[in-house]
């Protein structure tokens, strides 16, 4: 029974669980130690982890108040499904990892006892101790033990897809038979040059539904993992539309690997599975889980352009009570317009939400009957947009704010911003039995748990790194600064000297990540000129090796950035430096393994930049739980700061160098967040981080 504190007194210190955040009210037992207290149910969550014996339900812990999910492991019993002890999951893994016992051990049994407790797992574990294996191999072990029927693989980008089709071939080459398929964007599947879905426009449309079957019928009977290729191969082999074919493939296997799109987002998702009073007994795998924060709030927000209403009234000029209901909405917002004044709160917007939804009862049947005339895609876009915009507004609660804004180009904006995209994502989550989010960067955890499922007592595990410190060095400089209040050409300055500085000491490949473009032009512009004098000094580099450079252009191709990233892979006797912006495209999700990579100076706390919805962002959790500066602002920094610093240790065998370029990681709140791989860690300044970065390569030379 929890502790009743309405005797205590109003300044005895709280105590708070520092692996779970619970306080002392809400469990049984708190055991203090020094500096560190741990409650009784974290304590019983180890004593499982670290047991080698099958978990029964006869004689095992009362489950917590308010758990959630109903089922236990009595329905594996009734199944007669033998459960898995943490030794024989260890042991199967084995065969797929090689090395990294401890991480892999605790990683696989926490996800096969969260699957079969039917709970949520928060995951925290760094690159390359085989996070990816060691969640599918549990997933597909519960799969086959009958505790699940079908798993998604939720990725945020491409990159990770190819992860998880590999992590699953090669579950298949050691008799593992999982079926899978990758579920690929339309408009990269699509054969045509112009999107049309009009079966007089497109072959692949026309006919479709009868022969779709016996392509879906041949590719389950001779494909295990079925990706982009297979999908386009069969679809043109059958004259099916590759999409719809990718869709109903789906139905048939056992594995699903997806965009988050498809399991959460309320206008996309897979509404054979995920539509209202549809449920399933799912597994969910969310890859990268931090992204997921920022994508939800995108997910379930909505928003009306000003500018958008006036073009399609232009339009549809001269439909009657079309044109009226689309004058009455432009009228509406021009007044919200002159009545704000950088950005406007609103308690609600009944009488615009009123006049949209006539707007919306007028086109909607216009659309229907009309499905041809001049710059129809421009209105159906402005009426997609609108039912949106409806559609979040029926759902309105008090973790959203509306307000309005006078974009930079002139364009007036009404959004309804979600604050807190926790209450959508667990309707989406109760629908499976167990999510299990994993990640490099899920620090602190209560700041994910409280956005992503809106609940502290979900599980939790943190893997330690398990990569020789001795091969890493990170150092924080206390004499530079990325503050806006000092962005001028002294700091600029500092910054060129210590990236030059940091890539002296080795010949190799180095990044450097910059809190925005225009700062990393600026330190850009103030490097070159560094490196023409040397040049012009006749200076050499340590072995006679120049330095090469390269910037991250604002807006790259694919092909442009690929060929950013062959620069790492070149074989080269001089030393190598790219510049890119921190939070962007080559800040996650790339892996350069070993000598491609050797070091990193970043430049900044990575807080995003101060505008209209990240203070409302502050605003609203300041009221909420009293963390509005962390939520908003150092929590997302920090997570883009660890995902950069990332990038460089990747193997056992890697070695390099993280430079943190800002003297606010030397405050308390922001060394708080170090993970624990970066103690110990050094205070350098201008005159001695040569030195320190010397020594640390002359010690790796021995």
């Amino acid at each position: 029974m929890a502790n009743n504190n309405s005797g205590r007194d109003k300044n005895e210190k709280d105590l708070v669980c520092s692996f779970c955040g619970k306080h002392q009210d809400e469990v049984e037992r708190m055991i203090i130690g020094p500096g560190v207290n741990i409650c009784s149910e974290c304590i019983g969550l180890c004593h499982d982890l670290l047991s080698d014996k099958p978990e029964r339900p006869s004689g095992s812990r009362a489950p917590r108040a308010g758990a959630g999910r109903t089922r236990s492991l009595q329905a594996a019993d009734d199944l007669n499904i033998n459960i898995m002890t943490p030794a024989e999951i260890k042991e199967g893994l084995d065969q797929y990892v090689i090395g990294q016992d401890e991480a892999k051990r605790v990683l696989a049994v926490s996800v096969y006892k969260a699957i079969a407790r039917e709970k949520n797992l928060f995951i925290q574990a760094p690159t390359g101790v085989g996070k990816t294996l060691s969640t599918v191999f549990p997933a597909v072990k519960a799969i086959g033990e009958q505790m699940a029927d079908k798993v998604f693989y939720l990725t945020a980008k491409s990159i990770t897809r190819t992860v998880a089709e590999e992590a699953f071939r090669i579950l298949r080459e050691h008799r593992m038979y999982l079926n899978t398929v990758a579920i690929t964007a339309k408009e990269k599947l699509c054969f045509q040059e112009e999107i049309s879905c009009n079966p007089d426009d497109c072959p692949y449309a026309r006919g479709h539904f009868d022969r779709v079957n016996d392509a879906v019928y041949e590719i389950i009977h001779t494909e295990q993992g079925i990706g982009r290729e297979e999908i386009l191969r069969y679809a043109r082999e059958y004259r099916v539309c590759p999409f719809e074919f990718c869709l109903d493939i789906t139905n048939w296997v056992d594995g699903v690997i997806c965009d988050y799109n498809y399991v959460f987002d309320p206008h996309v998702r897979l509404k054979r599975y995920f539509s209202e009073g549809v449920s399933g007994n799912y597994l969910f795998l969310v890859d990268e889980a931090h992204n997921l924060v920022s994508r939800g709030r995108e997910m379930y927000s909505a928003f009306l352009i000003k500018e958008d209403v006036l073009t399609a009234k232009k339009i549809l000029k001269g439909h009657g009570k079309l044109t009226r209901a689309f004058e009455k909405v432009n009228r509406l917002l021009l007044e919200m317009k002159r009545e704000a004044d950088g950005y406007q709160i609103y308690e609600n917007v009944h009488t615009l939400t009123l006049a949209l939804q006539s707007l919306y009862g007028e086109l909607e049947p216009f659309m229907e009957e009309h499905d041809s005339f001049e710059n129809r895609e421009l209105v159906l876009d402005f009426y997609f947009q609108l039912r949106d915009f409806l559609a979040v507004y029926e759902d309105l609660g008090d973790d959203y704010r509306i307000y309005s804004e006078c974009l930079l180009d002139g364009r007036f904006l009404v959004k309804l911003f979600c604050m807190n995209p926790a209450r959508h994502l667990k309707e989406c989550l109760d629908k499976g039995r167990a999510t299990v989010f994993f990640s490099a960067t899920l620090l602190p955890v209560m700041y994910y748990k409280e956005l992503l499922s809106g609940n502290q007592e979900d599980y939790a595990v943190y893997v330690e790194s398990p990569f020789p410190r001795e091969n890493r060095l990170l150092l924080v400089a206390s004499d530079v600064s990325s503050r806006y209040t000092r962005r001028n050409q002294r700091e600029y300055e500092k910054v060129a000297e210590y990236i030059q500085t940091a890539v002296q000491g080795r010949k190799g490949n180095y990044l450097v990540f910059f809190p925005s473009y225009q700062y990393l032009k600026a330190v850009e512009e103030i490097w070159a000129q560094r490196m023409e004098k040397e040049q012009a000094d006749g200076k050499r580099q340590p072995e006679g090796d120049a330095i090469h450079w390269l910037s991250q252009d604002g807006h790259m191709k694919e092909e442009e950035r690929e060929a950013f990233l062959q620069e790492f892979e070149k074989e080269r006797d001089e030393t190598f430096v790219g510049f890119c912006v921190m939070g962007g495209i080559f800040s996650e999700g790339i892996d350069l393994k070993e000598d491609r990579l050797i070091g990193v100076v970043i430049v900044g706390t990575g807080l995003p930049m101060v505008c209209t919805e990240q203070e409302l962002l502050k605003g609203y959790f300041e009221k909420t739980n009293q963390k509005g500066f962390d939520y908003a602002y150092q929590y997302p920094g920090m997570n883009k700061v660890m995902q950069a610093a990332g990038r460089v240790i990747r193997t056992m065998e890697d070695e390099g160098i993280i430079l943190l370029l800002d003297d606010r990681f030397l405050k308390r709140e922001y060394q708080e967040l170090f993970p624990r791989e970066w103690w110990p860690h050094q205070i350098v300044n201008r005159g001695n981080v040569g030195k320190a970065i010397r020594d640390f390569w002359k010690e790796r030379k021995r």
